[in-house]
């Protein structure tokens, strides 16, 4: 018999996302609407083996809804991958009498978490924070969609002093292992050309291409590449087209840690607020060791070792949209 929630903790793992914030909030009211009390512990899964934690009321999470990064805080935990260290975070879990938890965060965080679940038997929902979007099993993760409109801004600003000295901007976005960030944004900024992990990057094709436009008077682009491009990044690219053609004047921008912060867009505060409230009631129906996706507009349910095991594919509609529009 599935023993009666009755107190929940929060971790927030990994990297840091916008909307983790509304996230947090959801949760924790949509438990206490349900009668349920709420605990957040600090720091990821460091908190569970330190025992570092705060109850949560309703007021706990007034005024967060708009801000970035997490008020839990977040760390990657070297001791949780330790049998002892996941230890000393279920017996701190037994001695607050805490009889689930929802962890909030990516593939890491689920990883972590299936191994605590088949371990001790303990229930673990998970939400997908993470601005990469790689997460099989939902269609958008909280973050992603703010990162993006990030990312947009910046280009839109750097796209108007290219055109106005007639330069080459090569623009490094994240995105180690998934070009999610990287070909959306290219496609709404209007990019030249996108290079991503997911595909082989063919310089020559890029040398031939930028040749062709600049031949045809376009002597401004952007080229947006994502952290993980399998040729070495942007300034590997940009060594490459100076090498072939010195008479591009190019500049490298590389974004770095401004797409994880800043308040949450509109999309993902309801996204993040759906899930939450979504988690909550999935622990009280009994669910465990699933993560929180959202698709077709409704919260769905996938196992984690799916979410983490299977890749999330790029749209190769959207790989050529990206040449059709470059012309």
């Amino acid at each position: 018999m599935t023993k009666k929630i009755k107190k929940i903790g929060i971790i927030t793992s990994g990297g840091d996302a916008p909307g983790m914030n509304a996230c947090i909030r959801a949760i924790t009211r949509s438990a206490i609407y349900k009668g349920l009390e709420v605990f957040g512990f600090k720091r990821g899964y460091n908190g569970l083996i330190e025992n570092d934690f705060i109850p949560l009321q309703s007021n706990s999470v007034s005024n967060i809804i708009q801000r970035g990064g997490t008020i839990l805080k977040t760390a990657r935990s070297d001791e949780f991958r330790t049998i002892e260290g996941r230890k000393k975070a279920f017996k701190n879990l037994q001695k607050n009498n805490i009889d689930a938890l929802v962890a909030i965060g990516g593939d890491g965080t689920f990883t972590g978490a299936s191994v605590f679940i088949k371990e001790f038997n303990f229930p673990i929902i998970g939400i997908p924070g993470t601005i990469d979007n790689d997460l099989f099993g939902t269609d958008y993760t909280i973050g992603y969609d703010t990162a993006l409109n990030t990312v947009v801004q910046a280009v839109d600003k750097i796209r108007d002093t290219a055109s106005s000295h007639g330069r080459l901007f090569v623009i490094e976005v994240m995105g180690k292992d998934a070009g999610f960030i990287a070909l959306r944004s290219g496609i709404a900024t209007g990019a030249e050309a996108v290079l991503i992990p997911e595909t082989p990057t063919y310089i020559d094709h890029l040398l031939r291409k930028l040749n062709r436009d600049y031949q045809h008077h376009k002597p401004s682009s952007i080229i947006i590449v994502a952290e993980g491009d399998d040729f070495g990044g942007a300034y590997k690219v940009a060594e490459a087209v100076k090498e072939k053609h010195p008479f591009f004047d190019i500049r490298v921008t590389v974004l770095g840690h401004i797409q994880r912060g800043g308040s949450p867009s509109a999309f993902d505060r309801v996204l993040a607020s759906q899930m939450g409230a979504g988690a909550v009631d999935y622990l009280l129906q009994g669910k465990k060791d699933v993560m929180v996706g959202f698709m077709n507009r409704t919260t769905v349910l996938t196992p984690f070792n799916k979410a983490i095991k299977h890749h999330k594919e790029i749209n190769p509609n959207l790989l050529k949209l990206v040449d059709i529009l470059s012309i």
